[in-house]
């Protein structure tokens, strides 16, 4: 057994008998992990706690659009916070020839629809509709427009739409 190892199964043990409340709270947290080169490196979407509006829902309450959706603007909030001012974030389709998609807005229509709005890089309004099983999505830090004073920060303005749901 490697290092470590029975520190661990000792720890999976003591995890399978837990109190109703113990597992009705692990009912609603999600696993999260990420693994990194660089231990000083920026905190990722999977190293920060749950915002209380979306840990509040059990996930199997959730459908698997709405789910990925709240995930998603995690992970677009916490790529913003590392982003300067002179950079807005883009959507990078992956897997097609789409290009990117200036992100104004997400979605999605419970049980399987996710939807991107935004602009494409010629400045055409642009609309993605997938399905959750074929989510796969790049983002990308995109120069800020010359006619922009800010860069638009989506992720805290679609954070802030889940607190008042």
């Amino acid at each position: 057994m490697a290092p470590g190892c029975g520190a661990a199964r000792g720890r999976l043990m003591a995890e399978e008998i837990r109190t109703t409340g113990e597992a009705m709270e692990a009912a609603v947290l999600p696993e999260a992990g990420v693994a990194r080169t660089r231990a000083d490196g920026p905190r990722t979407a999977e190293m920060q706690p749950l915002p209380e509006d979306i840990a509040c829902q059990p996930v199997g309450e959730k459908s698997p659009a709405q789910w990925a959706y709240e995930r998603l603007i995690l992970y677009i909030r916490n790529f913003e916070e590392q982003l300067d001012d002179a950079h807005e974030v883009a959507l990078g389709l992956t897997g097609g020839e789409a290009g990117l998609i200036q992100i104004e807005g997400i979605g999605y229509f419970a049980p399987d629809i996710v939807t991107f709005y935004g602009r494409d890089d010629g400045g055409a309004r642009t609309q993605l509709i997938q399905h959750v099983s074929q989510l796969n999505v790049m983002l990308r830090a995109l120069p800020r427009p010359p006619e922009a004073e800010e860069p638009r920060r989506i992720g805290f303005r679609l954070a802030s739409d889940l607190a008042r749901k």
